[in-house]
């Protein structure tokens, strides 16, 4: 087997930052084998613009949404959002597998090499089945009305078997997980958290005001989603807390938790959280941004700064298409830039894949080039000054 050897301006580990004084060397199949001084490398190393970077992890996605692309307009709000989703989601198989399968070109293009996708249905399973991109699955559940738990659950564990065919080791690719906290009653909660395997949980959280309003008062926004939808919620009552500390009693401490948006997240939520480690003990706990999707609905950013110094992983999604004009985590990371000054470039690149794969508990084989990874080589040029420009560019090597 023969190798390939690069060699840029810089080269992120996935821990760490080095110059150009350093070779990255793969095997011809992209698995790592060394980084060596420039001296030592001998011959035929290719020249890179820029920065060399592990593959990127995209902790969010729905990828069976992607039909949606372009159909939602910007800044409706999270209630009127829903219902565009619920309402427009329903096209032909035809043009929902046309639009995944240019999705992902599009994830792999923009040097995405894990996914922690969103599954509501079977459709994206075709695409799957060609394993172009590792994926965990995240069978996702909702039901606020406790009558329905029982059958709701029972459909989500008829889609994880489906899903768990394509893998050799199911339970390590594949999750039942929560949709949010204002769409899981407690019972459903219960289901999903006592299913064998569920080491990884994925849940939207306070993704918006309404979303805590809910929560705090029984007003609201969402007041009026279960009213548009029919949906008698006469056993909820106000628990005059946020969304995330109402349902937070619910988690196990032996599961890994990614929570998705976070955009009114607090100190008070971080407190709490740190008060609350003996549930979830911080390194199985992440906080997962999505700062294009919640710009796009028009829901407002986190506080990226409060996140980012709360002792707790970040990771990095791009949410759907029906949501972004994009699938690219270079693009999450230039708007968290340009909205947080104080972020240096090799903390935002841990983020989107050390981190990320340590959330998909993939670290094994994504996230940093180590000996016997895969974790994909990308480069990422017109970089000025240690920040990422609106010019700066993906590009996949490996």
């Amino acid at each position: 087997m023969g190798y390939r050897k690069f060699n840029a301006r810089q080269l992120f580990t996935g821990n760490e930052m080095l110059d150009d004084s350093q070779v990255l060397i793969t095997k011809t199949d992209g698995s790592i084998e060394e980084i060596v001084p420039i001296n030592d490398a001998g011959d035929d190393i290719q020249i890179v613009d820029g920065l060399l970077t592990p593959g990127f992890i995209n902790c969010h996605s729905h990828l069976e949404l992607s039909h949606l692309k372009g159909v939602i307009p910007e800044g409706t709000g999270m209630k009127d959002f829903v219902l565009a989703v619920m309402e427009k989601r329903h096209v032909t198989d035809e043009q929902i597998f046309f639009a995944i399968n240019n999705a992902e070109d599009e994830l792999i293009k923009n040097g995405i090499v894990a996914v922690g996708d969103i599954c509501n249905t079977l459709t994206t399973l075709p695409q799957k089945q060609r394993g172009r991109i590792y994926y965990h699955n995240f069978i996702e559940v909702s039901g606020f009305i406790p009558a329905g738990a029982t059958t709701r659950f029972n459909r989500s564990v008829d889609f994880f078997n489906a899903f768990a065919s394509l893998s050799q080791l199911p339970i390590e690719s594949n999750s039942i997980v929560p949709h949010a906290p204002y769409s899981v009653s407690t019972e459903l909660f219960k289901l999903i958290l006592d299913f064998p395997g569920n080491h990884i949980i994925s849940m939207h959280n306070q993704e918006s005001k309404a979303e805590e309003n809910l929560f705090l008062n029984r007003e609201g926004e969402f007041i009026d989603l279960y009213n548009q939808l029919g949906l008698d919620i006469g056993h909820f009552q106000a628990t005059h807390k946020n969304s995330l500390q109402s349902v937070y009693s619910n988690f196990r401490s032996n599961q890994r938790l990614i929570l998705v948006h976070n955009v009114t997240t607090n100190e008070n939520d971080i407190a709490f959280l740190q008060k609350s480690d003996t549930r979830i003990n911080r390194d199985l706990l992440h906080f997962c941004l999505c700062p294009n999707a919640n710009e796009y609905i028009g829901n407002g950013l986190p506080n990226i700064n409060v996140l980012a110094n709360s002792g707790y992983d970040i990771v990095i999604g791009t949410d759907s298409l029906a949501s972004n004009h994009q699938l690219s985590i270079l693009e999450e990371l230039k708007t968290l830039q340009e909205h947080e000054s104080s972020l240096s470039l090799p903390k935002i690149l841990k983020w989107a894949t050390l981190n990320g794969a340590k959330a998909l508990e993939a670290e094994q084989l994504f996230g940093s080039f180590e000996k016997g990874k895969r974790p994909g080589v990308v480069s990422i040029s017109n970089i000025e000054q240690q920040r990422l420009t609106k010019a700066s560019k993906v590009t996949r090597l490996l």
